[in-house]
């Protein structure tokens, strides 16, 4: 007996984006591969693309991500 059963057709109300076909899905049409979700409503589902840009830069812009300032990684530059 399998543990987790594959789900074939997605849940209604659970929406997702489909980064290959650019659209917006009701339940999970493509593969997980190719798609963000999911997401509660259509809007927030069409809105994945900036809502991962925003992301993305907030994430580029986080101190915490980076390990020293002006790119080095422990400070000891040679030249």
């Amino acid at each position: 007996m399998a543990l987790f059963k594959k789900r074939t057709a997605g849940k209604p109300g659970e929406w997702f984006y489909c980064l290959e076909h650019k659209k917006v899905e009701e339940g999970p049409e493509c593969p997980a591969k190719d798609r963000f979700g999911p997401y509660a409503s259509r809007e927030e589902a069409g809105n994945a693309m900036e809502t991962a840009r925003r992301r993305n830069l907030q994430w580029e812009n986080d101190p915490r991500w980076h390990d020293a300032p002006g790119g080095g990684t422990d400070g000891d530059e040679e030249g």
